[in-house]
């Protein structure tokens, strides 16, 4: 019921991170997330019974089956790293969790092929259903996979939790309910451990459990994706919000920067991307780097003019004047600057609008009221 828009979530996350991860490909936290989410929707792709048979057609029987189950833990493997290098710790620390859920996983893997490889080969288009499920290799295939669904999904649903109670309140909430979510799988997970011990000694038995838990397992799948939804969401929006912000203050600089750069135009950082689409895409600069660095322009223009606005207004508060004064005096400084400046001659430089604290806030306020008032004397 809730696979097909899991799988699109999926996919939309994919492409997300990986244009981040493009733009930083040395991000190992960055490289676990997309490595989790591409496999999480490789593996909700491959349980289609479709797709599993296609498999099964085309090399052997039982293939499909296998490389569900081992793409779909190695995403929740790559999930239960990403949240466990998300905690800082120290190398010990990394390399002891990276044994152990290496170490799980690999045995899990390999019980799935050994069991697999075990089963005679008319038995190996087994489900949960088969009547076989007294053969020893059959019965070890659902219960060495559940076994690690059991811990991946409690592992990561405990990772969540702890995250929650950390984190901002939508993004909280979101964390809260994939943790509901990833404890109900636990469960259904034991649930169909339960039901292939049952089914040993009576196959095919116990069907309203199994069409119980099959419908549980739906709402928890559906829970996490409500979760999930509801953090990209919240991520979305502030993300959003911030490029708005970064936006609005790039282009208020505009009037400022501009009179700043004609002076000064070596000051000014020309990286024109070159090359092929994805050298492009790796160097191309978001609004919040072209806003900063449109703000250390700003100032690095008004360090080089701070002599030649000492000279035009001596005796002026430079450092804490009204925006439109400081305006005035800059463009009586720009005129007053000679088109060539000698490279011998040494000025001292002055402080020019300091802001009231450290923030880049605060320090953008005050060049965006200069630029501001620049606009209003060349409108």
């Amino acid at each position: 019921m809730f696979q097909v828009p899991l799988i699109a979530l999926l996919c939309i996350g994919v492409l997300w991170k990986g244009i981040d991860l493009v733009r930083a490909p040395h991000d190992r936290l960055l490289r676990l997330l997309v490595a989790c989410l591409f496999m999480l929707m490789a593996g909700e792709i491959l349980s289609f019974p479709e797709v599993s048979s296609a498999i099964d057609a085309a090399t052997a029987v039982g293939i499909g089956k296998v490389a569900f189950n081992e793409i779909y833990m190695t995403g929740l493997f790559a999930l239960i790293l990403f949240f466990g290098f998300c905690v800082r710790g120290s190398d010990a620390e990394y390399r002891r969790r990276l044994r152990i859920n290496t170490g799980l996983l690999a045995g899990a893997l390999i019980a799935l092929v050994t069991a697999m490889v075990a089963t005679p080969a008319a038995m190996r288009g087994h489900s949960l259903s088969t009547p076989d499920m007294a053969e020893p290799a059959v019965a070890s295939f659902y219960l060495a996979g559940g076994a690690y669904f059991v811990y991946a999904y409690l592992v990561c649903g405990l990772w969540s939790l702890r995250f929650a109670r950390r984190a901002s309140l939508h993004l909280g909430v979101g964390l809260w309910t994939m943790a509901l979510g990833l404890f109900g799988l636990t469960l259904t997970s034991v649930n169909r451990i339960i039901l292939v011990a049952l089914r040993i000694d009576e196959p095919g038995s116990h069907e309203a459990f199994n069409s119980a838990n099959w419908a549980m397992s739906d709402w928890a799948m559906g829970i996490v994706l409500f979760g999930i939804c509801y953090s990209a969401g919240a991520q979305l929006l502030t993300r959003w919000q911030s490029i708005v912000h970064h936006r609005r203050m790039y282009h208020e600089l505009a009037p400022l920067w501009t009179a700043l750069a004609g002076a000064y135009p070596e000051l000014v950082l020309n990286r024109v991307p070159a090359g092929s689409m994805w050298h492009r895409l790796r160097q191309r600069r978001t609004y919040e780097q072209r806003f900063y660095r449109r703000l250390i322009e700003c100032r690095d223009g008004l360090v080089r003019l701070s002599p030649y606005l000492t000279q035009v207004a001596p005796g002026a508060d430079l450092a804490s004047g009204p925006g439109d004064q400081l305006a005035r005096h800059i463009v009586i400084a720009l005129a007053h600057k000679p088109p060539a400046e000698s490279p011998d001659t040494a000025f001292a430089a002055a402080r020019i609008a300091s802001p009231t604290s450290n923030s880049l806030d605060a320090d953008a306020r005050e060049l965006i009221a200069i630029s501001h008032a620049l606009r209003e004397r060349t409108s």
